[in-house]
C-alpha cells in the first residue's frame, strides 16, 4: 500500500468519521458542564427542602454518577459504536471489577445500609474503628469525621456498617461518674457533705434520670475512695467533668480533707 492509498484511506475515515467524533466531543463537554450546574441545583433544592442532611450528600454524588455514565453512554452512540455490544461487554467488565473491588462495594453497601438503619447522622459525636469525631458527611463509600483536634478522618462505610459504633449525640442526657480518695483517718460524713454541696452549687447537674449519687467505693491500699455519679446534659458533659475535678481539689484543700497519693518508703541496710 502506498502513501497514496493511506492518506485516501485516511481521508474516507477523516470524512466518515470526522464530524461524528467532533459532534461526540462537543456533546461530551456541555454535558460535562451541564451535570455539574444540574448537581449544584439539585443541591439547593435539596438545602431548601427538608431532606434530612445524612442523605444529601450521598444522593448528589449518586445523581452525579448516573448522570455521567448516562453521557458517556449517549457520546459513545453518537460515534456509531452499538449499544447492545457495548452494554454487553460492560456487564462483563463490570463483573470482573465487581470481584477486584469487593472491599469498595462493601463500602457502597455498607452506606446505603448507613443511610437506612441511620446508626447516626451528620452531627453526631461517635466514635468507631479506633477512630471519635463529629461526622461531618456520609458519602458513598466513606463517612467523613472531625476530631476534636481538627483532623478530617476518612473512615470506610463498611466497616461502619458491620462493627461496633458508639454515638454519643444519640440521648439528651448523659451521665458523669467520678472517683475520689480520702486519707485513712479522714471524716466520711464530712468528704461526703463537701461532695454534695459541690454538686448542689452546679446547676448543670440535674436530678433526671436520677438523682446525684455518693457512696465510698473500696477501701484501697492508701485510701478510701468514693464513687460520684451525676447526670448532665450531653452537651454537658465535658464541662461538669472538668469543673468538678478542679472543684473537689480546691474544696478538699480548704476544708483540710487530706487526698493521698501513692507513696513508697526505702530502708537502707549498711
Amino acid at each position: 500500500m502506498n502513501v497514496n492509498e493511506i492518506l485516501s484511506q485516511l481521508t474516507q475515515i477523516t470524512v466518515q468519521y470526522g464530524p461524528k467524533l467532533l459532534g461526540a466531543i462537543i456533546v461530551f463537554l456541555i454535558g460535562i458542564r451541564l451535570i455539574k450546574v444540574l448537581t449544584k441545583s439539585i443541591s439547593k433544592l435539596m438545602e431548601k427542602s427538608q431532606i434530612d442532611p445524612t442523605l444529601k450528600p450521598f444522593i448528589r454524588s449518586i445523581i452525579n454518577a448516573l448522570l455521567q455514565v448516562l453521557l458517556v453512554i449517549s457520546v459513545l452512540s453518537m460515534v456509531g459504536i452499538e449499544m447492545t455490544s457495548f452494554i454487553a461487554i460492560l456487564g462483563a467488565a463490570g463483573l470482573a471489577v465487581g470481584l477486584a473491588l469487593s472491599g469498595t462495594l462493601q463500602n457502597f453497601a455498607g452506606g446505603v445500609v448507613i443511610l437506612l438503619l441511620k446508626p447516626f447522622k451528620v452531627g453526631d459525636f461517635i466514635e468507631a474503628q479506633g477512630f471519635m469525631g463529629v461526622v461531618k458527611e456520609i458519602q458513598i463509600f466513606n463517612t467523613i469525621l472531625k476530631t476534636p483536634d481538627n483532623k478530617t478522618i476518612f473512615v470506610p462505610n463498611g466497616g461502619l456498617s458491620t462493627n461496633s459504633v458508639t454515638n454519643f449525640s444519640t440521648e439528651p442526657f448523659r451521665r458523669v461518674d467520678f472517683s475520689f480518695g480520702i486519707g485513712y483517718g479522714e471524716s466520711v460524713e464530712k468528704a461526703k457533705k463537701v461532695l454534695s454541696e459541690i454538686i448542689a452549687a452546679d446547676t448543670r447537674i440535674i436530678n433526671e434520670p436520677a438523682e446525684p449519687f455518693i457512696a465510698v467505693s473500696e477501701l484501697a491500699d492508701s485510701s478510701v475512695n468514693f464513687v460520684v455519679r451525676v447526670w448532665a446534659k450531653t452537651e454537658d458533659y465535658w464541662g461538669v467533668h472538668f469543673d468538678m475535678n478542679e472543684k473537689v481539689y480546691n474544696e478538699f484543700n480548704k476544708n483540710n480533707i487530706e487526698i493521698p497519693f501513692p507513696q513508697v518508703s526505702v530502708h537502707m541496710n549498711k
